[in-house]
């Protein structure tokens, strides 16, 4: 059987799970700031938690970099899609401009305000809404960089300037350059937020995308100039002073940026270009402004205002749609280049989570692996230490043949790592554990056996004194002399009685058993007469109930432990008390003291012995009679309990229904004999018929003795040696008279030495049983049934004695119990009996 629970019962008892429950704490306070004292989940987490760290720090410097470049491209691509507001803006500008520069000149010659005021308010407006439309798209780069929200400031307080110049356009009360310097100042702000949006570094495509768009935008604006400063002239007919030198510098300026734009243009922008430029409607407007050019020293002709408004006009659609064009080029070449990096951080991310994710996922697994084998190990080895070495002890504690085979568990950790070799070498201890243990119960054998057989000689010996002492009291007159002898006998009786508590220690059952059942009074009394002080012992309201035969000499040692507790810690003037009540199914017997009486803690103590019987050591030795009661209750069922009373203690018996028998119609004891009757008075007790005791209205400790029959002797006839007290034995009060021929009495292991009765009697109309076993079925008594075993043995010659001698027939008794004791230590072969109630051979319960 493998050491651990019960495979039969599938589970460990409570207070082994209970045990098994209970944390393990350390010999010393752990300090959360030693390493050696930290947690194996502690120093896998912090193994895992630092070089997880020190990645995620890198990793997170790496991905803010990339986040950063994200956020920069992505605010880029935004500020260069506004760009087509900005530019739209501008055209719608430099219309209106264009316009009033026009009608200022046809103010100066005389022109008509409200017509002028008429033209303008068309253009005004749609200025104005293209405003409001850039501030709208502007909206979502609120949070942008401030340089960015700086110039679109600046563009928007340009605008209300120009918005401040309208009213004085019609009356024409400020000059021409005052007022369109409004508008070339409003218009250079929007050129500068066009230009605004940087990609950051390392981004030189992006940089470029940026300057050729701006570039366009410049050769616009210096177009829509000429333009204005060539309609100005035809309006009012006529260059001023400053005109022609106005023109030359903006033609300058505009071819610069021209070059500038073809430069920074890609290839395919170039040739957009040169087709633009070669377009009819452009170079109508070309040709016209090349006749504005002065040559030769001739003054530049004035071109016609309609005729150069219109073609100037659709050259400047030609210019806004290549505008267009190139910035959307730029437009999608930002959103490209900032949805490519948004990928590329989200990739880097993604890659950083995964890496991280699967070394958590490998540290994980790898730390769980490491946790659960030493969670197994840690399981293993408390249930070793608190279940199945405990349990495998037990056993062996316990056994009563042969040792049994202890098979050690293997290990539960079955990896080939240092855990694995440390389950391994656990496993190693386990087993040498059990073999320990297995030494010492073959050990503790050979002990017990030492300790059988010495009682067993010292009760032979004993015996042989009891014998003695008969026959020494039979010779005897003197009265002191007689005196003396029966305290002799009574202390013999104890040692006796030392002898089986011995056997008790030992393990092994006692062999005085009684095959019927007898009467509760007569095992009390019984009880009684095997303590020294048994005058100072009064038993009162004993129900008529019986015991089972099996159990008699057992329950008459285990009270006669609890009496002599009782009278040697009390007062030598108080009484001991013993009543007995049948509750419920089972019968209650207490024995009060008015003692010294126990502490609390003494008292709690003494009722876990109690509970649960210790395993025999000094200890017990040293408390022998707690020991001995403890054990016999286990072995009986009996429940035995300890109260603190008013003065001293209160034993309580429970004994259950198994060991009691219902009371036969026919006697089943013996009246007492002389000794027990002789000393009725001495301790309050009165028996008013054979085995029956007073109740509580019998006469007291100060009553007379009454000189009651005794057995074989007729009444009236004087009792030589009753008028002092005579020793009382166990198997005087519970051994009928001989001349009973109904069986019943002390049987051993061995017959009688002399022959029997021939005449065979005949067997009890009522089967007699010891009680039924957990199946319901009647459990039978060895030898209850033959009466020729049971009847006391008589010598077929002896004479019928009339009047025979109470000290005559003890003496028989004695001797005759002597033999038998002295037969049960020359052969050690014991009689099995069958268990019933829970006992087994030797009466202990399983």
């Amino acid at each position: 059987m493998a050491a651990g629970p019960d495979p039969a019962n599938g589970a460990v008892s409570n207070h082994r799970r209970r045990r098994f429950d209970v944390r393990v704490v350390p010999h010393r306070r752990r300090s959360p700031f030693r390493l050696r004292d930290w947690r194996m989940s502690t120093k896998l987490a912090t193994v895992l938690v630092v070089p997880s760290m020190a990645f995620l720090l890198l990793a997170g410097v790496q991905t803010s970099a990339l986040v950063g470049q994200t956020t920069a491209l992505s605010d880029f691509s935004s500020q260069v899609g506004i760009g087509r507001q900005i530019t739209a803006a501008v055209h719608q500008l430099q219309q209106e401009r264009d316009r009033s520069a026009g009608e200022l000149g046809e103010l100066r010659k005389g022109g008509d305000r409200q017509t002028a005021a008429a033209d303008l308010k068309p253009l005004q407006a749609a200025t104005d809404k293209a405003i409001v439309d850039l501030s709208r798209a502007a909206e979502p780069l609120a949070d942008a960089d401030a340089s960015w929200r700086v110039a679109f400031s600046e563009a928007l307080e340009a605008y209300d300037q120009v918005v401040d110049i309208r009213p004085a356009i019609p009356p024409a009360v400020l000059s021409s350059d005052t007022i369109l310097s409004n508008y070339h100042r409003a218009i250079g702000a929007l050129l500068d937020l066009l230009a605004e949006p940087k990609p950051g570094q390392n981004q030189p495509a992006l940089n470029d995308a940026v300057l050729r768009y701006v570039q366009l935008a410049r050769v616009k604006e210096l177009s829509s100039r000429v333009r204005a400063q060539l309609y100005g002239a035809a309006r009012a007919g006529g260059y001023g002073t400053e005109d022609r030198v106005v023109l030359a510098d903006l033609r300058g300026q505009q071819l610069t940026a021209l070059g500038a734009f073809r430069v920074a243009a890609t290839s395919d922008q170039i040739r957009r270009y040169d087709e633009t430029s070669v377009s009819p409607m452009f170079l109508v407007a070309t040709g016209l402004e090349e006749r504005s050019l002065s040559s030769g020293g001739a003054s530049p002709q004035v071109l016609p205002s309609e005729q150069w408004w219109s073609a100037s006009q659709q050259r400047q659609e030609l210019l806004r749609q290549l505008e267009a064009g190139v910035l959307d080029d730029a437009v999608r070449q930002a959103d490209e280049a900032s949805s490519g990096q948004l990928r590329t951080t989200l990739l880097v991310v993604g890659g950083v989570v995964t890496v991280l994710l699967v070394a958590l996922l490998i540290s994980l697994l790898i730390g769980r692996s490491v946790a659960r084998s030493m969670r197994m190990l840690r399981s293993q080895a408390l249930r070793i230490a608190q279940v199945e070495l405990p349990d495998a002890l037990d056993r062996l504690k316990t056994v009563t043949g042969g040792v049994p085979r202890i098979d050690v568990a293997p290990a539960v950790v079955r990896s080939l790592d240092e855990i694995g070799e440390l389950a391994e070498a656990f496993v190693a201890v386990h087993r040498s554990a059990v073999t320990v243990a297995v030494e010492q119960a073959l050990m503790r054998r050979n002990v017990n056996a030492m300790f059988v057989n010495l009682a067993r000689r010292s009760q032979v010996l004993v015996e042989r004194q009891l014998e003695l002492l008969d026959d020494l009291e039979r010779e005897e007159s003197d009265p002191d002399q007689l005196e003396n002898l029966f305290k002799l006998d009574h202390l013999a009786a104890r040692m006796r009685r030392n002898d089986e508590s011995l056997l008790v220690l030992a393990g092994t059952d006692s062999t005085r058993r009684w095959n019927r059942p007898v009467s509760l009074g007569a095992v009390l009394l019984a009880a009684a007469a095997e303590i020294e002080q048994y005058q100072r012992v009064r038993i009162e309201s004993v129900a008529d109930v019986h015991v089972v035969g099996h159990a008699v000499g057992e329950l008459v040692h285990l009270l006669a432990e609890l009496l002599e507790n009782a009278t040697a810690f009390s007062r030598p003037d108080t009484v001991v008390v013993v009543t007995a009540r049948v509750e419920a199914d089972a019968l209650l017997v207490e024995i009060v003291d008015r003692g010294l009486g126990m502490s609390p803690a003494a008292l709690v103590q003494a009722n876990e012995v109690l509970a649960s019987p210790p395993a025999a050591d000094v200890a017990a030795v040293e408390r022998m009679g707690l020991f001995v009661v403890s054990h016999l209750a286990a072995r009986l069922g009996v429940r035995v309990r300890l109260h603190g009373g008013d003065d001293g203690l209160v034993a309580r018996l429970g004994l259950p229904a198994l060991l009691l028998a219902p009371a036969g119609a026919a006697e089943l004891d013996a009246p007492p004999p002389a000794r027990m009757l002789a000393t009725s008075a001495a301790r309050g007790v009165v028996a008013d018929q054979p085995g029956a005791v007073r109740g509580a209205g019998a006469p007291g400790p100060g009553v007379a003795a009454v000189d009651l029959p005794v057995a074989g002797r007729p009444p009236g006839v004087a009792v030589p040696r009753q008028g002092r007290p005579v020793p009382v034995r166990a198997e005087d009060v519970l051994t009928p008279a001989v001349a009973r021929g109904d069986g019943g009495g002390w049987w051993s292991r061995q017959g009688p030495s002399t022959p029997a009765v021939p005449a065979p009697a005949a067997p009890p109309s009522i089967p007699v049983t010891a009680g039924t076993n957990e199946r319901g079925l009647p459990v039978r008594v060895p030898m209850a049934q033959l009466s020729a075993v049971t009847r006391s043995a008589q010598p077929m010659s002896a004479p019928i004695r009339t009047d025979p001698d109470p000290e005559a027939v003890g003496g028989m008794l004695s001797r005759l119990y002597s033999g038998v004791r002295r037969a049960e230590a020359e052969d050690t072969t014991e009689i099995p009996v069958p268990p019933s109630g829970g006992h087994h051979e030797g009466g202990r319960r399983q």
